[in-house]
C-alpha cells in the first residue's frame, strides 16, 4: 500500500514537472481602463514615482517601506527603489522611455523575495473625453515560475493588483 502511494505521488510530481516544460518562456499581464481625464494629467501620475503612493496597489502594503528616488525628477531616467516587508520585498524601477503623454516604459527589477527582471508599459490613448490606459507587464518565465504556473497563472496572481491600481489611478486622475 505504501509503495503504491509513493509511486502515485512520484507519477504526479513527474507529471507536473513534465507539464511545466510546456509552459511559455515569457509571461504577460495586461489590464485596461477608461479614465475621464486628459492623457497629460494621467502621464504626470505615471512618470513621477513620487506620485505612485497615491494610486499604486503595492504602496499601502507596507507604510514603513523605505523609498529612494534618484535620477531625473520624472520621465526618462527617473529611478525608484524600495525595501519593505515580506508583502512588498525589495526592488527598483527606472523609466526608460516617456513618449509625451502616450507611452511610458519602465524596467522593473524585483530583488526580494525573488529576483525577476520585467518590463512594464503604460499606453495612453485619447478616446473622446476620456483616455484609455493600458497597463502591461511582461517578463521571462523561468522553470520555477513555469511549475507555479501549472497551478496559478501570473495573470491570476497579479491581475487583481493591476485592476486595483487602475481603479486607484482613475480615482486620482478624475479628481
Amino acid at each position: 500500500m505504501i509503495k503504491k502511494t509513493l509511486l502515485l505521488i512520484a507519477i504526479f510530481v513527474a507529471g507536473v514537472l513534465g507539464f511545466a516544460t510546456t509552459k511559455p518562456d515569457t509571461f504577460s499581464v495586461q489590464r485596461e481602463v477608461s479614465i475621464k481625464a486628459p492623457p497629460q494629467k494621467i502621464a504626470a501620475l505615471l512618470t513621477d514615482f513620487r506620485q505612485w503612493p497615491a494610486w499604486s496597489p503595492w504602496e499601502k502594503l507596507d507604510p514603513g517601506m523605505a523609498r529612494t528616488y534618484s535620477g531625473a525628477a520624472s520621465g526618462q531616467g527617473a529611478r525608484y527603489a524600495w525595501q519593505g516587508n515580506d508583502k512588498v520585498g525589495a526592488g527598483r524601477m527606472e523609466i526608460v522611455e516617456a513618449a509625451a503623454a502616450e507611452r511610458t516604459v519602465i524596467e522593473l527589477d524585483f530583488l526580494q523575495p525573488y529576483v525577476s527582471h520585467n518590463t512594464t508599459i503604460f499606453t495612453l490613448k485619447r478616446d473622446g473625453d476620456a483616455t484609455r490606459v493600458n497597463w502591461t507587464m511582461t517578463g521571462p518565465s523561468p522553470y520555477v515560475s513555469k511549475v507555479m504556473n501549472v497551478f496559478v497563472s501570473m495573470d491570476t496572481m497579479i491581475g487583481k493588483d493591476f485592476d486595483k491600481g487602475l481603479s486607484n489611478l482613475k480615482a486620482v486622475a478624475e479628481q
